[in-house]
């Protein structure tokens, strides 16, 4: 399926800033299932200083804002060509080892209540099903995380920790990602944030990007879970940065001095060509 998608994020101020800094992660990579026929990044209100790779593989911009600027405008198009793979991306690759998908983050760390939730959930596992294989497990997790976790917008924000959102019982792509890597992680599969874009219906439009995991597993590599919709991407999704959490993959990151007030507002569109 070949995408094509326009995404902008314009960040306003109420006073002009005196530094501003960015990192963008906002440009997909040909690789297994996609491929990159063009991309684009314009910025306005600022300037591209430096292009490089992460320890994720991920390509970063780093943006400084103009000086005394209002505004600064990032807005990214270009088309994708997918390919259905079953959710299977393949094997570990890069400098960063496979076993540091297992540590914890700030965002990650599993309280009382993923850890409850992995044993349990394990235990059933085995007792109803011991000789099921990975995947299909993998997948029972997802379902049972999102049974304990609405889908509601507004309810958390970028710095809610797995923990606090599974007590809650409510979230978005993001939560219910940070839970499934916490709880898949504390059942011994590395595990990975990866976030994207997807093409999610007619109108094409979306208020933001999405995130979802990819867990290792053993004789297949890394396979993709989207937790939200419950199931493993397919051609309509697009991957654009990975990482051990969400603040590794995040699409915009930013610094700033002064007092100036930040309002922020997203224009999203995935479409089928």
């Amino acid at each position: 399926m070949l995408l094509k998608i326009s995404h902008k994020t314009s960040y306003q101020y109420d006073q002009p800033i005196r530094v501003g800094l960015f990192q963008l992660r906002l440009h997909p990579k040909s690789g297994r299932g996609q491929d990159v026929r063009s991309w684009s990044t314009q910025i306005e209100g600022g300037a591209r200083e430096v292009t490089f790779t992460d320890q994720f593989h991920n390509q970063v911009d780093l943006v400084s804002a103009h000086a005394d600027t209002n505004e600064v405008v990032v807005t990214c198009e270009g088309e994708v060509e997918v390919t259905d793979s079953s959710g299977v991306f393949g094997a570990h690759r890069g400098n960063v080892p496979l076993w540091l998908y297992l540590r914890e983050t700030e965002t990650t760390r599993p309280g009382s209540g993923i850890r409850q939730l992995a044993d349990d959930f394990a235990a059933e596992w085995r007792k109803g099903s011991p000789d099921s294989d990975d995947i299909r497990l993998l997948h029972a997790l997802s379902a049972q995380v999102l049974s304990r976790m609405s889908y509601e917008p507004g309810t958390t924000d970028t710095t809610t920790g797995a923990e606090d959102a599974l007590v809650a019982g409510r979230g978005v792509c993001q939560d219910h990602t940070h839970v499934f890597l916490a709880a898949s992680r504390c059942l011994g599969f590395p595990a990975r944030y990866v976030s994207g874009y997807l093409e999610a219906g007619d109108s094409g439009n979306e208020q933001a990007g999405h995130a979802w995991a990819e867990v290792h597993v053993d004789g297949l590599g890394w396979v993709g879970f989207d937790v939200s919709n419950g199931i493993s991407p397919d051609d309509r999704y697009v991957r654009v940065a990975t990482g051990l959490d969400y603040q590794d993959a995040a699409p915009v990151r930013g610094m700033r001095s002064g007092d100036a007030v930040e309002s922020m507002k997203v224009s999203l569109q995935v479409t089928q060509q």
